[in-house]
């Protein structure tokens, strides 16, 4: 049960809210971090917004997904957490590339949490903090995009 919780959560996380409603984003969909960067350009995701750009956000949070996926596999990688916050400005080719190595750190994650036999408490802290790491980035990325989308001329 605690384990299909974990789930549905990330997925609103990433994926926006499921057809039942919201757990705790906007109930419409596109709420999710991929949602809310699928119209962001490469030149919008490299504009400083508060000495970051959504760009470093991507990135940190697939960083964050592959420590926990490695971490998940028993391996203990070396870490540089300040790596992904270098990242000043994107092309078009980079900013596809950040996204779609997103969506295979977080399609890993989902099948890690599906292959455990069992759920310890390390392993539970793992994915809630992974949880809570990505719904932090997610409210800054939305946040960030009020900034960086020029309004549509209607």
């Amino acid at each position: 049960m605690l384990r299909e919780s974990f789930k549905v959560l990330l997925k609103e996380t990433f994926d926006g809210p499921g057809g039942n409603g919201s757990w705790y984003t906007e109930s419409k969909p596109g709420s999710g971090i991929f949602g809310t960067i699928e119209k962001v350009s490469a030149e919008e995701a490299s504009i400083l917004v508060q000495g970051t750009t959504i760009a470093a956000h991507i990135d940190h949070t697939r960083y964050y997904l592959w420590v926990a996926n490695t971490c998940m596999k028993g391996d203990k990688p070396e870490l540089d957490w300040s790596e992904s916050w270098k990242i000043s400005s994107v092309d078009e080719s980079t900013w596809s590339r950040f996204k779609v190595e997103l969506q295979n750190e977080y399609t890993t994650l989902l099948e890690n949490i599906n292959s455990l036999t069992t759920l310890d408490e390390q392993t539970s802290n793992g994915i809630l903090g992974a949880l809570a790491h990505s719904a932090y980035h997610l409210g800054a990325i939305r946040q960030m995009t009020k900034t960086v989308k020029v309004p549509s001329q209607t």
